[in-house]
């Protein structure tokens, strides 16, 4: 059998490649515009190579009972890892999938595709436009992770952003969103601040490194209305590869400080990676 081959095309938002994993016959590393944006194993959707994807899935999988179907609505799609995952260990939930690259979505849907009966729409279209229409009370689990090349964009961070997820969740339902950010950590406490305006129960979920300033990395925040399962999530973070802390409580309230919500008027996206760093979602 042949090697696969790599492929490049001009999608939207630059030039993606989709790069073979020899070690894994039908595994590939998405790119856009040189940044990792998802890892796919088509033999195995529950393989996760990135860091903050499993960080991701322990948060689905600490959600509800294993197994039991869940709706999920994703803003951002990439190569559909998390809706791969999720249809391969929770059969029979609903997913929609919201990613504005139209470019992107093509060339996924042609060289990855999804298996049939999955469960799974995708919808070419803005992430807030989108949620914005939302049904009210619909998502049992929504996760956010858009990023315009290696930034979250700025209308994704507001307060008003926050409220439109809000509403789109059920009650007890999880926001999860994935954010990066490094010391003094500005982005990533304006970002707490806001969902906590909105939502009374937080959590952080990162590698403890990245807490304590000494690189830029990933972080996954966590909002809810009712309590969130802290416990089983720090155990499933903490036994993992790469080893990440679950913050919050009265640990959280020090960390956000003084940090103020943001309104859609002084939104800013996350700030841009240093050269070479490797917590791009």
């Amino acid at each position: 059998m042949d090697d696969p081959i790599p492929v490049e095309r001009a999608v939207d938002n630059g030039t993606a490649k989709l790069l073979p994993d020899l070690d894994r016959p039908r595994a590939w590393l998405l790119t856009v515009e040189g940044a990792p944006q998802s890892y796919v194993d088509l033999d195995d959707p529950t393989h996760l190579e990135f860091e903050y994807a499993r960080r991701l899935a322990h948060v689905v999988d600490a959600t509800s009972e294993e197994s039991t179907p869940l709706d999920i609505l994703h803003l951002g799609g990439g190569a559909l890892t998390l809706p791969r995952y999720v249809a391969a260990t929770r059969p029979g939930s609903r997913q929609d999938v919201v990613e504005a690259d139209r470019g992107l979505l093509a060339l996924v849907a042609e060289r990855l595709p999804l298996p049939p009966g999955s469960g799974i729409s995708v919808h070419a279209a803005d992430a807030r436009a989108w949620l914005e229409r939302a049904p009210e009370d619909s998502a049992d689990v929504l996760i956010a992770d858009v990023f315009g090349g290696s930034r979250v964009p700025a209308h994704l961070t507001s307060g008003e952003y926050a409220r439109a997820a809000d509403r789109a969740l059920r009650p007890g339902g999880v926001y999860a969103a994935n954010l990066a950010d490094s010391a003094p950590f500005d982005f990533l406490r304006s970002q707490l601040a806001t969902f906590a305006a909105v939502f009374p129960e937080l959590a952080l979920v990162a590698e403890p490194g990245v807490l304590r300033g000494r690189r830029f990395g990933n972080a996954v925040l966590l909002a809810s209305h009712t309590a969130i399962g802290v416990t089983g999530l720090a155990r499933r973070t903490a036994s993992d590869v790469f080893p990440a802390r679950v913050e919050y409580g009265d640990g959280l309230r020090r960390f956000i400080g003084d940090a103020r919500p943001v309104r859609d008027e002084d939104a800013t996206g996350s700030p841009e990676p240093p050269q070479g760093s490797f917590g791009i979602g």
